[in-house]
Parts: C-alpha cells; structure tokens; sequence
C-alpha cells in the first residue's frame, strides 16, 4: 500500500529510523497539536473539590487597614491544559503558588487579572455588585492575552462558592468590603514566545477598607505627556498587569511632585484619558452653555470600568442634566476653569468607588479644582448612592447578585 513510500525514508547509512519514527507518529496521535484540538471550556463549578483550611486566621481591624495587604484563609484554583481542557476547580487553604521558572506570565506577561467585591448589606447577606460585568471584561483580557476562553457563568459560581467559603471574612460595615482578585496566568514551562498551552486561573480575597490614604478626601493628580499608559491598537482597555506594572515609575514621580495619581494623557493636543486606578469624570457647563457630565468615550485606551458604566446608568436615570461619552484636552479643562465652568471633578473604579480631584499639576501650574466638602457634590450623591445599592439599601436598575450562603436565609 501507499505505506510502503516511507520505508526508504526510515533506513539511511545503515541505520534503522523505523523505530524512531513510529515513536514521534505515536507521539503526535497521543498528545494533538493544540491547533487540532478545542478544549473544552466547560468550568464545572459542581465538582469543585473543597479543602477547609486547618487553621483559620485572625480577622483584621479595618481601621488603618493598607489596601490588599490582608488575605482571608481560602483560595480558588484551575487549571487548564490545551490537551484536556479545564480541570476541576479546587477551594483550597490559601498558599504560594509553584511556577516553573519558564512560565510564559513570568516572561512575557501573560497574564491578566480582574477586580471585584462582595458587601455585606444592612440584612446581613453577602452581595456580589454586577459581577457578570467583571467576568464579561476578564474573557475579553483572555482574548487579547491569548489564554484559553472560559465560561464567565461557570467561572462566577465557583467565586460565589469561594466567598461562600470564606463569608465570615466580609466586614461588618459599610465603609469596608472583601475584595475579589481573579488571576489568569500563561504556565507553560518553555521561553517560546507563543500561545501558552498550559493556563492556571485563581482567586484571592481580601477584605479592604479605603483605597486611598487620603480615605474619602480629594486626591491630586499629576498630568505630564512625558508617560504614555496606553495607545490605539494596544492592551489599555484590557486589565492586563503590564499596563499596571508600566504605571509604577510615574506613580512615584507624581509622589515626587507631591500629587497621589498619575492623570494619563494622550495625543499632541493632551487628551485627557483616565487616571492610575481610576476613570474620569468632569461635571461642568460645557462650551454650549450646557450643565453636563463627561467622561472620555472607550476608544480602545480607556479601561471600561464597572463603576464608571454604573454612574453613566445613573446619571442618565437622573435625567438631571447632559451624560456625554467624548473627549477632553487639558486645554478644554483650563479655558473651562478661567471661565468658572468647572463644578467638580472626580475619579471611579471597583478599589475606590468615587474619589474627587481638588488639583492637578500641569506644565508647571496647579489647576485648583472646586471640591464641596460638605457633601453636597454630584460625586458625594453618586457614592452615597452605589454605596447604598452594594449594600441594598434602595433598589435600582443596577443590581447586586446575593452569594447563597444557607446560614444567611
């Protein structure tokens, strides 16, 4: 038969390579190219293995309480492989983890994370806030990271089981909560720069008060085109840790000049984009003469943030004044703030929810911003009221997802 047409290929100088190649043919058949195979991308929260941690941790006192630095006693893991798919979710005491030096996320960065809380409402239950929206963003981050997709409804109950788990870990309180931290790193032990063909996805919580030190007070911001965070094309709107990492040597240059965030620009004419860890809003009367609310449009460097999708809901719910999406130079804010058409500014994200912005630092001048202190601003109302929806205080179009926990019914 057509076999025959190898044999000659299998015996050179005297030497038989029949047995060679039967072993890399047995080799290809037994292990598929990820190229030929599609894993599955089923989760299976149901079989996730639950070992309780031995030795539970002390509870923190919130007060004082440095952002993340503090870990409940629980952790989730999965891992995926390109030749059998998602293994079973493991609810595990919380521990380092074991990478080989050659992962791809250790070289190359893949790897991405997300960011997300559970609240404890004035019922005593625990509240996820719109966490489909976290899972919706973390698929598409895989995407661009090249990971393997996942389902975000299956991924979403193994979380809920993990809060589960660790419930008692929820503060007391309205002004703290647990924060969600999903992982997604390429494992693969080689130096290829490529698709990764092994993946581990993990989960950590910690509960936070704060953000910032500064607490609920103004923060200044420091704005320079000298740092680029993202650009068309790129990974800006993707929570990749890159971008994060890349922030790092600028965030400490804006300490220098005595300011707590970066505000990121871009373009020759110095479009005003997002800030550190936070989208950006300005409340003003525009040059139309209209009151309005806007925040930069999501062009592919913005982050979509949960929080700021949730006040741009808000907002137009209100129907109080104009919600734009559109773009904002610093040259638009410094005619605006000449004129007496700025009302206030502020920033929001999952860590800090709403934070106002007293002043920036540009090209050497300190623009000085107007920030109500008495808790009469627009970014007072929006907080108090996510605030109140987290911890189901009133009930809006933008809902929180109770975790079942049986001892909480």
């Amino acid at each position: 038969g057509s076999d025959l047409r190898f044999v000659p290929l299998c015996y050179h100088e005297g030497k038989d390579y029949l047995p060679f190649l039967m072993l890399c043919l047995a080799r290809e058949f037994s292990n598929p190219s990820p190229k030929t195979l599609s894993p599955p991308t089923v989760i299976a929260p149901r079989r996730a293995n639950n070992c309780s941690c031995s030795t539970p941790k002390p509870k923190p006192e919130m007060t004082g309480l440095a952002f993340g630095t503090v870990f409940t006693d629980h952790m989730l893991t999965i891992e995926w492989s390109s030749g059998e798919g998602w293994q079973k979710p493991h609810i595990r005491p919380f521990g380092n983890l074991s990478l080989h030096p050659a992962c791809s996320s250790l070289h190359y960065a893949v790897q991405l994370f997300e960011g997300m809380k559970a609240y404890r409402g004035q019922d005593n239950r625990v509240r996820l806030f719109r966490p489909m929206l976290n899972m919706n963003r973390m698929l598409k981050s895989a995407k661009r990271a090249c990971l393997p997709s996942f389902n975000e409804a299956e991924l979403l109950e193994c979380i809920r089981k993990l809060v589960e788990v660790d419930q008692e870990w929820v503060p007391y309180s309205d002004n703290a909560s647990l924060y969600i931290r999903p992982t997604y790193l390429g494992t693969e032990a080689s130096l290829g720069v490529k698709r990764p063909s092994r993946a581990l996805l993990y989960v950590i919580l910690s509960p936070v008060a704060a953000y910032f030190s500064t607490g609920a007070k103004a923060v200044s911001l420091w704005a320079d085109c000298k740092y680029i965070r993202a650009w068309k094309g790129g990974t800006g709107d993707c929570k990749m840790g890159g971008n994060y990492g890349a922030s790092i040597c600028a965030q400490y240059e804006a300490l220098d000049y005595g300011c707590q965030q970066v505000l990121w620009l871009y373009g020759d004419d110095h479009q005003i984009t997002e800030v550190g860890t936070m989208n950006l809003f300005l409340y003003w009367t525009n040059e139309d003469g209209e009151e309005e609310l806007a925040t930069p449009p999501l062009d592919g460097i913005i982050l979509p943030g949960i929080t700021r999708q949730s006040i741009l809901e808000l907002a137009l719910k209100w129907d109080r004044f104009k919600v734009s999406e559109r773009y904002l130079t610093m040259g638009d804010l410094q005619r605006a703030l000449k004129e007496n058409r700025v009302t206030e500014m502020f920033g929001s994200g999952t860590a800090c929810v709403v934070c106002p912005v007293s002043r920036i630092l540009y090209q050497g001048e300190a623009l000085e911003l107007p920030c109500a202190e008495d808790g009469s601003s627009l970014a007072s109302r929006i907080m108090k009221e996510l605030t109140d929806i987290q911890v189901c205080m009133i009930h809006t179009l933008i809902h929180t997802e109770v975790v079942k926990v049986s001892s909480l019914f």
